[in-house]
């Protein structure tokens, strides 16, 4: 499987909570093939869908934190979230670049999608106009929630990332190291945005609905960013959502993807009294992962 695949294995002993930073990394996206699971379309398009949706929600979430740092007084959770902001910017910028330069070159226009996803993130998600300051404090909570939900999310799947043996699929190893990359990130950072939404008073309650809320629209934009590609990747012919469906759950099955099982679990785990994002992946394995990502390292030589 190779040295990559090898350090990609759980360490049984985890370190204690370290500090966020952001890294810089440089990907070589000249050949980077569109489906990038050789003879696998649909799943190459399953989770290219993420370089879709992720760049805007993240930046989403980048906004809601800054709104929430002048009312943070614990100085450990603003150094956490800085970290946190920083990280979340380079993954924005990292997927931004799969979009203008990998997707464009295989004849597919994301403007079009990007522009539903700027709207959904900044006006459905944003801010709001409101300037009564209850609201606009209120608004705010219930996006710390959801940044909350969405951050679970892409622990679940960057801890899956991590572990899945995409490489007797024959990944590409540039796309591979991108998602092994950035999953092991949101293992490192999977407690901030729980806390952050703790420290503002989101409750059980609350976290359960942005939960049943957020997940369920998720998944929706990613199955509609991954018909976008397919319906505009000129090599593939035009499939309907049934078919769609079938095909990340028979993926789901082979290990391309995470299973439907597996996002119901970890979707359902948050609802367990007392849960905790550490329960998540192993922070280990996450910074060994990131110590040899060949995109990181290659910045450093």
């Amino acid at each position: 499987m190779g040295i990559l695949r090898g350090l990609t294995q759980r360490p049984i002993a985890p370190p204690g909570r370290v500090a966020i930073r952001p890294r810089r990394v440089d990907f070589d996206w000249e050949k980077a093939p569109l489906v990038w699971l050789p003879n696998e379309p649909i799943a190459s398009y399953l989770l290219g869908s993420m370089n879709l949706v992720i760049p805007e929600g993240e930046r989403m979430m980048i906004q809601a934190f800054e709104q929430a740092l002048p009312d943070v007084h614990d100085e450990k959770l603003r150094e956490d979230m800085l970290g946190f902001m920083g990280q979340e910017l380079l993954h924005a910028e990292a997927h931004d670049e799969v979009m203008n330069q990998v997707f464009t070159r295989h004849g597919i226009d994301p403007a079009p999608f990007n522009r539903q996803m700027q709207y959904f993130f900044r006006k459905t998600l944003g801010v709001g106009d409101d300037t009564d300051p209850r609201s606009t404090r209120q608004r705010l909570i219930e996006r710390l929630g959801i940044c909350a939900s969405s951050e679970h999310m892409f622990a679940f799947v960057g801890d899956w990332a991590l572990n899945a043996d995409l490489e007797k699929f024959g990944a590409d190893p540039q796309m591979l190291d991108l998602y092994r990359w950035h999953g092991a990130e949101e293992v490192e950072h999977r407690a901030v945005a729980h806390e952050v939404a703790t420290y503002f008073g989101v409750g059980y309650f609350r976290r359960c609905i942005s939960m049943l809320i957020t997940w369920p629209i998720f998944l929706g934009w990613l199955l509609r960013a991954a018909m976008y590609l397919s319906r505009n990747d000129p090599n593939t012919p035009n499939i309907g959502y049934p078919r769609l469906l079938l095909e990340f759950v028979r993926a789901g099955r082979r290990g391309l993807v995470p299973g439907v099982s597996k996002w119901f679990w970890s979707g359902a785990s948050t609802f367990v009294p007392g849960f905790h994002p550490d329960s998540v992946g192993s922070t280990a394995q996450a910074l060994a992962y990131v110590a040899q990502s060949p995109a990181a390292k290659r910045v450093n030589t």
